[in-house]
């Protein structure tokens, strides 16, 4: 599974609609190749139920352990992504829908008074438990807005939006008693900026001053700013997101190891070998035969040394 963003990491799969702004669908987390969806946001709100398995998920500087039971909701415009635990697999429900389908019309009363009030607010986001009462509520409509996908009657949508009041509801009445600190602002438009440059110019030879000067710090503090958020090196991000992009070229396009390597941004294809096996636990060729039953022999590129190579 691969997810769209473009370079402002605005995903771009349509979420349903335009006249039934609702997307609901069960994923495992292993569909992605990499064992995670990156980084990305949209308008829709999005809650989230596990079934089996664990799940460590970000949403902007927050970060969750989710497990059987538990869920998340992800307020709109709210950074996120997800990532296995270890090596095993996360079985959940997503359920994205887009606010306007609650809130009406420009001016109505329930869009000002109960949808305006928390979308897009200092709050992106809170982990349901099923041990808190209304909680618990959120997950069951949750639960039941999937079973209503699975047997769509002639009243799916009407009862889709008729759980989704119900569960806005709950989220009104209990938000102002979440302690929960709110995100910086400031702090999350610095990260979106540093992760578009990245994402944009992942191809090509990215310098820390480059990533530095994009966000107005001096180099030491974007790496600083940078681990704080992210919970690893800028250097890493980098590596793990061009290893993510090589992978539809190795499985898509009849291009060399080497010139996939050089297509992602790694100057020497014996260093991105390296990383690759790093990341995938398999060499790159090794992966082509696997997903596309290539017979192509191993490049003589990856038996050469194995520099050292820069951001």
């Amino acid at each position: 599974m691969e997810l769209r963003v473009n370079k402002e990491k605005r995903e771009l799969k349509s979420h349903g609609t335009y006249e039934f702004p609702v997307n609901i669908s069960r994923k495992h987390i292993s569909s992605y190749e990499t064992g995670a969806f990156p980084w990305h946001w949209h308008d829709e709100v999005e809650l989230t139920l596990i079934l089996s398995g664990e799940i460590d998920y970000r949403v902007n500087d927050n970060c969750y352990r989710l497990g059987p039971g538990q869920g998340l909701f992800c307020n709109s415009d709210a950074l996120h992504s997800g990532s296995q635990v270890a090596d095993s697999d996360c079985d959940y429900i997503s359920l994205t829908f887009h606010p306007r389908l609650l809130g009406g019309y420009e001016g109505c009363v329930i869009r000002r008074k109960f949808i305006d009030a928390l979308v897009g607010g200092a709050c992106a986001s809170l982990a349901l438990s099923p041990e808190e009462p209304w909680q618990a509520r959120i997950l069951a409509a949750l639960e039941q807005i999937y079973h209503l996908s699975q047997n769509r009657s002639e009243l799916f949508e009407l009862e889709v939006q008729r759980q989704l009041l119900g569960i806005w509801g709950e989220l009104y009445r209990h938000w102002g008693d979440q302690s929960q600190a709110s995100s910086d602002p400031e702090k999350i438009e610095r990260l979106r900026v540093i992760l578009a440059y990245l994402h944009q110019h992942y191809g090509e030879k990215i310098t820390l001053e480059d990533v530095a000067k994009e966000v107005g710090l001096c180099k030491s503090e974007c790496c600083r700013f940078f681990r704080r958020q992210m919970r690893q090196s800028l250097f890493d991000y980098l590596l793990d997101y061009r290893i993510g992009r090589s992978l539809p070229l190795l499985r898509k396009s009849r291009a060399t190891v080497a010139e996939v390597a050089s297509q992602v941004g790694f100057s020497n294809p014996a260093y991105f070998s390296k990383v690759f096996r790093g990341r995938m636990k398999l060499s790159p060729r090794e992966y082509r035969v696997e997903r596309c039953g290539s017979n192509s022999q191993p490049d003589s590129s990856e038996k050469t040394a194995l520099p050292k190579e820069g951001t």
